[in-house]
C-alpha cells in the first residue's frame, strides 16, 4: 500500500510540473471577490470561472489574450507576458447594468460534489426538514449512506452505521473539530438539536488527517447555523403521539458590522409511559432534556480575521424498564427492574482564523475546546458512572506550492482526556493524551484530477507512537463522470462500557479476556480502508438523472471484538485473532421524474465477518446483509406570498440480520440465528403558509411493523434470560406527529 501512495504522489507531482497554470482573482469595483465570472483564451479558446472566493486557475497560454468577463461589467482583454499571479478588478457597464435579476433554481437537498477529491454527500438544511427529526441522530432517514437503527429496547436511542461499521468506527465532529467521542459514543449524537444545524457532510472512506486519526469507515462534520447568516428569531414546536414534545428557540442579534451572536435554546420530554407490545416495558424512555448554546461571530473581512466562540451546556435524563417501576420506591429493589441515565454536559469552543490579506490562498487557523461529559446511570443493580474532561487543540496553516493548482496544510494536534469511569465497584479511571503533526498536500487542476496526500505521525501515551497515512484522488474521464479512490489506516483505543452500553440492561455477564495490553488489557484497534465510487448524470427522457456505484472493504488488523456467541449469559471482550472484514457495496439511482419531483433509490450489500473465538467465522450480528431505499419528495411551485405544499415519502427494506446466540436458553426464551425481513415507511406533509411560517404532519412506521419478542425474559428481568439488547427492528408501532415553524427575519 505504501508503495501505491508513493507512486500516486510521484505521478501527481510530474503531472503538477508538467501544466504551467495562470492563476489569479477577479474582483467587482469595491473589491469584493467575484464568483462566477468567465477567464478565457482569445486564440485558444479554453475557459474557466472563478469560484467562490473570486479565484480562477487556467492552463497558460503565452502570446495569447485572455478574456474575462461578467454580465453587467465591462468585458476586459488583457495582455499576460508570464503565468505568474494576477489580480484584477472590474469596471460596471452603466449602458448595460440590470435592474433586477430574478434567478428561479431549485438546489439539491442532498449534493454529491463533482469537484472534491473526497467522496463527499452534504445535506443541506431543507434535507433536514424532510425526517421527523428532532436531534441529528435522527436526520438520516432520508440519507442512502448512513443506517440508522435502535441500540437496544430501553432507551430508544438511534444507532447510525457508515460501510456496516458502528459509530466509533466514524469520526463525528462540530465544525471539524471530534465532538461525539468517549464517554458521549451512546448518546452524543442525541445531543445536538436539528435545528441548530445548517448541514452535515458525510465523507466515505477515511478521513482527511487533519482532523485527527480516529475515522476509519468515515466522517461526519455538521455546521452550526452561524450568527451573521442566521435571522433575528425562529421557534419550533414539535408534539408527537408517543407523548414527545419538542421546542426549540434561536435569538440572533447583529451588535455591529463585525460581531453577531445568536442564543439557541432547546427543551424536550416524553412524559406518558407507552408499552405497544404489551410486555411489561416502556417502549420508550420518560426523559427530559434541557440544551442551551450561546455563540459569537467575529468577522473583519479587510483586516482577514474570523472568529467563533461557542458556550453550552446540557442536562439530560431518561427512565426506562418496567412500565410500574417508580425510581422512589423500586430503585435497587426486585419490585420492579428499571434504569435511569442522567447526563450532563458543558462545552467550550473557539475557533480563531486569519486569511493574509495580500495572499488570500494563504491562512492560518486555531480550533480549541474543552468538553466536560458526566453520565450517572444504573441497569436493575448494576451501575456504570462516567466523567470524561477533555481538551483539543488543533493549528492549521494552509497555503500552495508556487501556484494555487498546489495547495498544502500543515498543522499540530494536541488531545487530552481524563476518564473517570466505574462499573459497578471496579475502577477504569485513565488518562490518554496525544501530540501529532500532520500534513496534506492537495493537487488540483480545477478541471478533471484532483489528489489529495495526507500523513501525520502521533504519539499517544497508550497507543505508541505512529504514523496515519491517507489518499483521496479524483478523475473525471468524461462530462458528468466521476472516478473516485481513497485509502488510509485508522487507530483508535476502544472505550468498550461507553460503546457497549446496550448490554447493561440485560443478565449477560461482561468478560474482559485480555492478553496485557494498555487498554482494558487489550490493544489498539487498527485498520485499513479502500474505496472506489463512480458517479454519472445523464438526462432521461429531458430530465436529470445520476447514477452512482461505490464499494468499500475495511480490513481490521486488530479489533478488540464483541462476542455474542460464546453463550446468551455473557458478552466477552477480547483482541482479534483471526480475520475480520467489512465489505460495503452501494448502487444509487437518483431521478427528477418532473420539475420538484425527484425519487431516490438504493441498494445495499454488507459482508461482514469476525472470526470468534468459539463460535469461528460468523457474519456481524444485527446487521442486514442485504438493504433497498428509496426517497420520493414532490413540492409545488412557490405561489404568492411564499405558499407552497411539500410532500415526503421514505421506504426502507431490510434483509434478514444474524442475531447474537440464544440457542442454550429454554426454548421460550431463543430467538433463532436470523431475523425476519421487514419494511418500514415514512411520510411527511408540510405546508407553507407564508415565508415566515409553516405546519407539517407526518408519520413514522406507517405500516406498524414491530419486533417481536423485543425483550428476552421480561417475565424475570432478574432472571439468567433477561436481555434487552437484541433490537433488530422498531418496538414502537405507528407514530404520528405535527410542528410548526415560525420566523422572524
Amino acid at each position: 500500500m505504501r508503495t501505491i501512495l508513493i507512486y500516486i504522489f510521484l505521478l501527481a507531482g510530474l503531472v503538477a510540473y508538467a501544466q504551467e497554470p495562470l492563476t489569479g482573482m477577479v474582483s467587482d469595483e469595491t473589491g469584493q471577490p467575484l464568483p462566477g465570472a468567465s477567464v478565457s483564451w482569445l486564440t485558444l479558446g479554453t475557459s474557466t470561472s472563478t469560484n467562490e472566493s473570486g479565484h480562477f486557475s487556467i492552463p497558460y497560454s503565452n502570446g495569447d489574450k485572455l478574456i474575462i468577463s461578467y454580465i453587467g461589467y465591462v468585458t476586459d482583454t488583457l495582455d499576460v507576458a508570464s503565468p505568474n499571479f494576477i489580480s484584477h478588478k472590474m469596471t460596471p457597464d452603466k449602458g448595460k447594468e440590470l435592474n433586477e435579476v430574478v434567478v428561479d433554481k431549485t438546489r439539491k437537498s442532498l449534493e454529491r460534489s463533482q469537484l472534491k477529491a473526497a467522496n463527499v454527500t452534504t445535506m443541506g438544511s431543507k434535507e433536514l426538514l424532510k425526517a421527523a427529526c428532532c436531534n441529528i441522530a435522527e436526520s438520516f432517514e432520508t440519507n442512502p449512506s448512513i443506517d440508522a437503527s435502535f441500540s437496544d429496547a430501553l432507551t430508544g436511542t438511534r444507532q447510525i452505521k457508515m460501510l456496516g461499521l458502528t459509530s466509533p468506527y466514524l469520526l463525528i465532529a462540530e465544525e471539524n473539530i471530534p465532538a461525539v467521542r468517549g464517554a458521549s459514543q451512546a448518546y452524543g449524537l442525541s445531543f445536538v438539536p436539528g435545528t441548530w444545524v445548517s448541514s452535515i457532510q458525510i465523507t466515505k472512506g477515511a478521513g482527511p488527517v487533519i482532523n485527527g486519526y480516529e475515522s476509519i469507515s468515515g466522517q461526519i462534520n455538521y455546521e452550526l447555523i452561524k450568527p451573521v447568516d442566521d435571522i433575528p428569531f425562529f421557534l419550533n414546536a414539535y408534539g408527537s403521539t408517543d407523548s414527545r414534545f419538542e421546542l426549540n428557540t434561536h435569538f440572533n442579534k447583529k451588535l455591529s458590522d463585525k460581531w453577531s451572536s445568536s442564543l439557541f435554546l432547546h427543551g424536550n420530554a416524553r412524559v406518558a409511559k407507552n408499552d405497544m407490545n404489551d410486555d411489561g416495558f416502556l417502549d420508550n424512555p420518560l426523559g427530559k432534556q434541557v440544551n442551551i448554546m450561546n455563540r459569537w461571530q467575529y468577522t473583519n473581512a479587510e483586516k482577514g480575521w474570523v472568529s467563533f466562540i461557542n458556550l453550552r451546556y446540557m442536562r439530560d435524563e431518561k427512565q426506562a424498564g418496567e412500565v410500574d417501576f417508580d425510581p422512589d420506591k423500586d430503585k435497587f429493589t426486585t419490585n420492579h427492574w428499571g434504569s435511569e441515565i442522567n447526563t450532563d454536559k458543558a462545552d467550550v469552543s473557539a475557533k480563531l482564523g486569519y486569511v493574509f490579506p495580500d495572499m488570500p490562498f494563504q491562512s492560518i487557523g486555531l480550533q480549541t475546546s474543552f468538553n466536560w461529559h458526566k453520565q450517572d446511570s444504573y441497569f436493575g443493580f448494576s451501575t456504570y458512572n462516567i466523567e470524561q474532561k477533555s481538551l483539543y487543540s488543533n493549528l492549521i496553516f494552509n497555503s500552495i506550492i508556487n501556484n494555487t493548482l498546489n495547495k498544502f496544510a500543515a498543522g499540530l494536534n494536541f488531545t487530552y482526556d481524563n476518564y473517570g469511569e466505574f462499573v459497578n465497584t471496579t475502577d477504569f479511571s485513565r488518562i490518554d493524551n496525544s501530540m501529532g503533526a500532520f500534513f496534506e498536500y492537495t493537487y488540483d487542476n480545477a478541471d478533471d484530477f484532483s489528489v489529495v496526500l495526507g500523513g501525520r505521525f502521533d504519539v499517544h501515551n497508550r497507543l505508541g507512537a505512529f504514523f496515519t497515512p491517507r489518499m483521496h484522488l479524483r478523475y473525471n474521464p468524461w462530462e458528468k463522470g466521476t472516478f473516485r479512490a481513497s485509502a488510509g489506516r485508522g487507530k483508535r483505543a476502544a472505550n468498550i462500557f461507553a460503546e457497549n452500553q446496550a448490554y447493561f440492561g440485560s443478565s449477560r455477564q461482561m468478560n474482559i479476556l485480555g492478553t496485557g495490553g494498555k487498554l482494558y488489557g487489550l490493544d489498539p484497534e487498527i485498520a485499513w480502508n479502500y474505496g472506489v465510487s463512480f458517479v454519472q448524470g445523464f438526462p432521461l427522457f429531458n430530465k436529470n438523472a445520476e447514477f452512482v456505484v461505490d464499494f468499500y472493504r475495511t480490513d481490521f488488523q486488530n479489533q478488540v471484538v464483541t462476542d455474542v456467541f460464546n453463550s446468551p449469559q455473557a458478552v466477552d471482550f477480547y483482541n482479534l485473532n483471526g480475520k475480520l472484514y467489512a465489505n460495503s457495496l452501494q448502487v444509487e439511482l437518483n431521478y427528477e421524474i418532473t420539475m420538484h419531483f425527484n425519487i431516490r433509490t438504493a441498494y445495499k450489500y454488507y459482508d461482514i465477518s469476525t472470526d470468534y473465538a468459539t463460535a469461528g467465522a460468523q457474519q456481524r450480528p444485527l446487521q442486514a446483509k442485504h438493504r433497498f431505499f428509496t426517497n420520493i419528495a414532490y413540492e409545488t411551485h412557490i405561489g404568492d406570498h411564499g405558499k407552497q405544499w411539500k410532500f415526503d415519502f421514505t421506504y426502507n427494506w431490510m434483509g434478514k440480520q444474524r442475531l447474537p446466540y440464544t440457542g442454550s436458553n429454554p426454548v421460550q426464551y431463543q430467538m433463532g440465528d436470523y431475523s425476519p425481513a421487514f419494511s418500514l415507511m415514512n411520510a411527511q406533509v408540510t405546508r407553507t403558509f407564508s415565508s415566515v411560517f409553516e405546519a407539517y404532519v407526518g408519520a413514522e412506521n406507517l405500516g406498524n411493523y414491530q419486533q417481536k419478542k423485543a425483550i428476552l425474559g421480561n417475565d424475570n428481568p432478574f432472571g439468567p434470560y433477561f436481555d434487552s439488547s437484541i433490537i433488530y427492528a422498531p418496538v414502537f408501532g405507528q407514530m404520528y406527529y405535527a410542528g410548526i415553524r415560525f420566523k422572524i427575519k
